[in-house]
């Protein structure tokens, strides 16, 4: 940053949420700012409460108690999971966020605050799918048809980086990085626009190309994130419920990061044909990459690879942050694409 304007970091939804915003240091402005990024970082606080499986208080977690009646929600928690059963119905449930007794099987049941285990009380007896949830847009009312517990993974930690790109939207020139989702507005201090790396699969600290973006979010899912206590990969088939092994990652570039976050869940259980197909649909840019590294990408995908050539010789030689390599999270830590 030059020593202009600012950089923030919080520990959030099992994660690392990094704000920073380019500007000048004049106080009354730098004031204006801070308080921005702190109604900004509000936002990951509040969709956590609501959205959290991990938090047996959460509005998500007490929904579950209630099966087979209408259920008045709040508009947070209704829209997250109308979006997230739109995105299942369009991919034939290949993405389901129903999957939260199979997630918790496996041993992603921790809350990363209290590191106390969570036991939701379930067991995955009959199946079920998003089918099996009905969302009234009348009403804002959620009806569970049959027991189960709902995973927003995919979907609320993208709505929060939307909520604070909202916050600080008057800013103009910022990014946020929540876990390696990113979303970046406006340019850099140098007045350039936003670079960001796409990790290596199979690398450790490596990258395997760059995008260049403003305004637009850009998330990536990959076999390499964490796993459960048997070593099982967290992304499923929604349709088969066994592990999505045709694709090691996909990195999507979205106006918003809900919509670049499940996306690239969803293209990522469908694997690599019908993944591009998928995004091509929702008129995002995406890159796919299967385990034996071939590359899949829709027409448009902003790749800069010449800025790794130029830099460090081959896309996939060169080193990726290793601030990163503190970052624990869910979804996609440690992953090289710190903003630059």
């Amino acid at each position: 940053m030059n020593g202009a304007g600012s950089i923030h970091t919080i520990t959030v939804m099992g994660t690392f949420a990094t704000i920073q915003v380019v500007g000048d240091d004049e106080d009354a402005r730098r004031a204006d700012r801070e308080a921005a990024i702190s109604r900004a970082f509000g936002w990951f606080h509040r969709v956590e409460e609501c959205c959290s499986r991990f938090d047996p208080a959460s509005e998500l977690s007490r929904l579950a108690a209630h099966v087979g009646v209408p259920v008045p929600v709040s508009d947070m928690l209704f829209e997250v999971a109308q979006f997230a059963i739109a995105v299942a119905e369009d991919t034939d449930g290949a993405f389901d966020p129903t999957v939260g007794v199979e997630m918790e099987t496996r041993g992603f049941n921790r809350n990363h605050r209290t590191r106390r285990v969570v036991h939701s009380g379930m067991a995955a007896l009959e199946p079920v799918s998003y089918r099996d949830v009905h969302v009234d847009p009348s009403s804002r009312t959620i009806t569970l048809l049959r027991p189960l517990m709902l995973d927003f993974g995919a979907v609320a930690k993208g709505l929060a980086i939307d909520m604070a790109a909202r916050e600080l939207a008057p800013l103009t020139n910022f990014a946020i990085d929540a876990g390696g989702d990113l979303f970046l507005a406006g340019c850099r201090a140098d007045g350039a626009p936003w670079t960001a790396g796409v990790r290596h699969p199979r690398r450790d600290r490596a990258l395997i190309d760059v995008v260049r973006l403003s305004n637009r979010a850009v998330c990536t899912s990959g076999d390499y994130e964490r796993r459960g206590t048997g070593g099982e990969p967290h992304i499923l088939d929604g349709r088969t419920r066994a592990d999505a092994v045709a694709v090691a990652s996909v990195t999507v570039v979205a106006p918003t990061a809900m919509a670049a976050d499940a996306l690239a869940t969803a293209a990522f259980a469908l694997g690599p044909d019908e993944g591009i197909r998928l995004l091509e649909r929702h008129g995002v840019e995406g890159l796919l990459l299967t385990p034996a590294l071939e590359r899949h990408a829709t027409r448009d995908f902003p790749s800069d690879y010449s800025i790794l050539q130029d830099a460090e010789g081959p896309a996939d030689d060169c080193p990726a942050d290793p601030a990163r390599d503190r970052d624990a999270g869910r979804g996609h830590p440690s992953d090289g694409r710190r903003p630059h």
